[in-house]
């Protein structure tokens, strides 16, 4: 109950972010525009500094990160499976497996915050930070046989992976962060948190013509069931315990996030199923994450 408690207030800002965007004229460009500044200023910022002023110990980093490519393997292929056994459309198959394996950035670090403050971020932030790259990987590499946009172009550049990296080596550096710098990185990334579960909330929606609720089951129980249960299954194996545990299995149980629906519409021209998809997702998760994060 009380790790359900700590983690309400993250989906409540997201369910305001429904009511402001369904409710209020605000407009799509405000949102937009709101998006791309979470997305290249704020969250960029949160995790450079997490990172950057993080306590790291290598070989527990090691161990997390391997596991968190493996949970996400695991989900790769398991939604993958989908298409030939359910016979699914090709290029239905391709958007909407995504949805089985990537995750939202967003309220990840929010809710590692919420539970474990900046440690909790700074790990979330490393392990978030390895994932992406796979995540994507995956994802234009399925995608690219069935749309026109290259693979390559696709991977050039990514901010939030750029800023990890860089926290990462600033870090392993040994460098101090100057005051004033540490000082403007901690508002900016104060307020991605909230923004960026808002954004959250304003970009959820349900689509005509958004798959079949056979294929939906499948990816939604392989993303919020499978993938955190591989994770709790590896934190045990390897006896990783505490907020370490706690944060691993968390990466695994994250929603999927709507920039996945972004791909699919730029690759295929088609992202019903994955809007859809990351809608219920959204919701679910707010039963699902609070019991994964109660697991013992």
């Amino acid at each position: 109950m009380h790790t359900a408690l700590v983690v309400l207030p993250n989906f409540a800002l997201i369910v305001v972010g429904v009511v402001l965007a369904r409710y209020f004229d605000y407009g799509r460009e405000f949102w937009s525009g709101l998006e791309a500044l979470v997305y290249f200023v704020l969250f960029p910022a949160l995790l450079f500094r997490s990172l950057a002023l993080a306590h790291i110990d290598l070989a527990t980093a090691g161990i997390l990160v391997g596991s968190a490519w493996v949970f996400t393997t695991a989900a790769f292929l398991l939604s993958l499976l989908a298409g030939p056994v359910l016979r699914l459309d090709p290029r239905l198959a391709a958007a909407g497996s995504q949805c089985g394996y990537r995750f939202n950035t967003y309220i990840g670090l929010a809710v590692a915050g919420s539970l474990f403050g900046d440690a909790g971020v700074a790990l979330a932030a490393l392990l978030l930070g390895a994932m992406i790259p796979l995540a994507n990987l995956m994802a234009v590499g399925v995608l690219a046989r069935h749309g026109t946009r290259g693979f390559t172009s696709e991977l050039v550049r990514h901010p939030l992976v750029l800023a990890s990296l860089a926290g990462f080596a600033w870090n392993a550096a040994g460098l101090p962060l100057p005051g004033f710098a540490d000082q403007t990185l901690g508002l900016l990334g104060q307020t991605s948190l909230p923004a960026g579960l808002l954004c959250v909330g304003a970009a959820m929606r349900l689509e005509p013509g958004g798959g079949e609720k056979a294929a939906h089951a499948w990816w939604l129980t392989v993303k919020l069931a499978i993938a955190p249960a591989v994770a709790w299954a590896l934190a045990h194996a390897w006896n990783i315990g505490g907020m370490e545990a706690k944060v691993l299995i968390l990466c695994a149980a994250l929603p999927t996030a709507s920039n996945a629906y972004i791909l699919a519409v730029r690759m295929i021209g088609d992202g019903r199923v994955v809007a859809t998809e990351v809608t219920v997702g959204t919701l679910l998760s707010m039963a699902t994450l609070p019991l994964w994060m109660a697991a013992p």
